[in-house]
């Protein structure tokens, strides 16, 4: 939240008639730092009226933090599941003689993954239309703080897992130690968390350039 001075300096150049970037550059030039300022101005519309209007702020309620925690809880639980049907089909396809003593348990998890991915990417996908929904209908959902958290927080878990993953497979190149089997399972982890860290950037991305007009 940007500081109070500095919001009604912001209020009262735009009621004067100055652009957003002419307050911009005095108030960098004065000191206060660019996140403050961009967010003292983000707080009004661009729209021409003889005052400031202020943008509407979403409100953070119990409903829609339970939707964004269940929607992002069964994002994390299927994507899991998928990576773990995944690596008992390469264990499946490319078989370790030392490890065929637990293909009963391969089965078992290939059962319970399937199962998984069953109920949990519909209820994913359900609520991802139903708040998709709510934010074609009220765009100033954007700005939800639940929103943003899980979102940033996914891109963060995200990140961490791919470079994981990188680091992992050079570890192993170096060492001499990669095998086709290896070689799979990184390309699978790196894929799920790969296409997660775009998806979510892109919808952030998007946020972004919907509320800027």
């Amino acid at each position: 939240m940007a500081d109070p001075t500095l919001q009604q300096f912001v209020k009262k150049a735009l009621g004067a008639g100055a652009s957003k970037a002419e307050i911009a550059d005095i108030l960098i030039a004065a000191g206060w730092p660019r996140d403050q300022v961009s967010s003292a101005l983000d707080a009004y519309s661009s729209v021409e009226f003889r005052i400031p209007v202020p943008i509407p702020k979403a409100q953070i309620s119990a409903r829609d933090t339970f939707l964004y925690l269940v929607m992002f809880g069964m994002l994390y639980f299927s994507a899991y599941n998928l990576g773990s049907l995944l690596f008992q089909f390469v264990n499946l396809a490319l078989p370790d003689p030392m490890l065929e003593r637990v293909r009963q348990y391969t089965n078992a998890q290939i059962r319970f993954s399937i199962s998984a991915l069953i109920v949990a990417f519909p209820v994913f996908l359900l609520i991802s239309s139903l708040i998709a929904k709510q934010i074609r209908i009220e765009p100033a959902q954007r700005l939800s703080e639940v929103r943003k958290w899980l979102t940033f927080l996914t891109l963060a878990i995200a990140s961490c897992i791919i470079v994981g993953d990188l680091i992992v497979l050079l570890n192993s190149f170096l060492a001499g130690e990669m095998t086709i089997r290896f070689v799979f399972k990184v390309l699978i982890v790196g894929g799920i968390s790969g296409s997660i860290f775009v998806y979510y950037l892109s919808s952030v991305k998007e946020d972004d350039r919907v509320l800027s007009r």
